[in-house]
């Protein structure tokens, strides 16, 4: 087992890592920007280094630094947390290189997985069902043409190098193409560096259901059930929940074994999740997968009584998974909590939190980094916690997180509270009734 841990990251995540290490008898290394100084991290890690300057550029993603942060503490191993460098073929090489693991995935797994055209490839090889389109790049303008005819209207264009939405394009009718095909690519030219795209069939009504998986060293994988996240704005999450209102015992034993199928098809070891689009008529199709632990990962350790951070860190270190797939005992959902201004298009809203009360009572929990006083640097993404509710039935659930959230108290700074508030009170969400598309018919009055 690791003697030290450094955690490649900021904020709750940094903080998340670091308890768990300190439950295991590892000691832990913060690295933190000079905007970080006083955050929770750096405060509860054993030691803290300063790797630079505010920008994410010159700091979290600044790789010599992190590098010898490492070397200078004799820090055994990285966990990267996610965002930032968790998903950086070249992070994980160095490491590597350096004598240092990597607490995620191998560099060649990442480029394999990170590259969605690959990804779907792989997926196709190793029988998990894929959504139609494009076989791999598309080329010319023409070939998109032909390509989107031979699926058919509507079809949803995507960068190979994609992520947070950017260089996506959904188009209705031939006439809409051509525009899309250019906009698309420049986007992705600017966000990526890559303008490569492929094709895909727009799964209307889709569900985005994903799988949490966990590999080891052997090529054994397990599966740790299912997290809804259709509630997202602009392809980001807001909510999750596990279990899946949409779910069926059928469609679970079906999605987990074709998650399960990939991980072990790839030689998968760590933790990740297998994303899939699932249609109104319940048929999935592999979207994504993601190298690295989730932003959404504690509302399955909540179902399933599973510290997720203590089983990457013992398959990094060579321990062996109990092969065994989980389903859900309980039912969890999750709020992300951002500083941003829901009245007003969901600007950020850094500042000084100068009032702070945190909610709790039995099947509460609060992941967050902040406190009264605190200054929510406008560098970063913003958020700053995540509330998880967790109870017997879905319906126990929202009332919890119902008095959890009048129980939240942020003052200083406008927050996405009062705005999950509301969405509590949804007819349609309380039903169960959502997909991808919620966000744009659900219409937030303010406080």
């Amino acid at each position: 087992m690791f003697k030290k841990i450094l955690i490649a990251n900021r904020g709750e995540i940094a903080l998340r890592v670091i308890r768990t290490c300190k439950e295991m008898g590892i000691s832990t290394v913060a690295v933190y920007s000079k905007a970080d100084k006083e955050s929770l991290h750096v405060r509860f890690a054993d030691e803290a280094v300063c790797i630079g300057p505010a920008a994410s550029s010159a700091s979290y993603l600044n790789i010599p630094n992190i590098i010898a942060a490492a070397e200078i503490t004799n820090a055994d191993a990285i966990h990267p947390g996610y965002g930032f460098l968790s998903e950086n073929a070249k992070f994980s090489r160095i490491c590597s290189e350096n004598g240092i693991k990597f607490i995620g995935a191998s560099p060649e797994m990442i480029d394999r997985m990170g590259d969605k055209a690959m990804a779907k490839e792989t997926m196709k090889a190793a029988g998990v069902p894929t959504i139609p389109g494009s076989d791999g790049l598309i080329d010319t303008f023409e070939d998109c043409q032909r390509t989107a005819k031979e699926t058919g209207y509507p079809v949803m264009l995507k960068a190979t190098a994609g992520g947070g939405g950017k260089g996506m394009r959904a188009v209705w009718k031939e006439e809409e193409l051509l525009k899309a095909w250019e906009s698309a690519r420049q986007e992705a030219a600017a966000a990526f560096g890559n303008d490569g795209m492929y094709m895909e069939k727009l799964i209307e009504e889709p569900r985005h259901i994903e799988i949490q998986i966990v590999g080891d060293s052997r090529g054994k994988a397990c599966h740790l059930s299912e997290r809804d996240c259709s509630i997202q704005r602009r392809h980001q999450k807001l909510t999750e929940e596990t279990p899946s209102p949409f779910m069926t015992p059928e469609l679970r034993q079906k999605m987990g074994a074709a998650a399960v199928k990939a991980a072990e098809y790839i030689k998968y070891e760590g933790a990740g999740t297998i994303e899939f689009l699932v249609d109104k008529h319940r048929n999935f199709y592999f979207m994504e997968m993601n190298t690295r632990i989730q932003v959404e990962h504690p509302i399955t350790e909540q179902v399933i009584d599973y510290d997720l951070i203590r089983e990457q860190i013992k398959v990094a270190a060579g321990e062996h998974i109990s092969g065994k797939n989980y389903e859900p005992k309980l039912h969890s959902i999750e709020c992300r909590i951002n500083a941003e201004d829901p009245a007003n298009d969901f600007r950020p809203s850094p500042g000084i939190i100068k009032t702070f009360h945190a909610p709790g009572g039995h099947g509460v929990r609060l992941d967050t980094h902040v406190y009264a006083g605190y200054m929510i640097p406008p560098y970063y993404d913003s958020m700053i916690a995540k509330l998880i509710t967790t109870a017997q039935t879905r319906a126990e659930a929202i009332d919890k997180m119902r008095r959890a959230l009048d129980e939240f108290v942020i003052e200083g700074v406008k927050t996405t509270i009062p705005f999950h508030r509301a969405l509590m009170d949804d007819p349609d969400y309380n039903s169960g009734n959502y997909t991808t598309k919620f966000m744009e018919d659900f219409k937030y009055k303010g406080a």
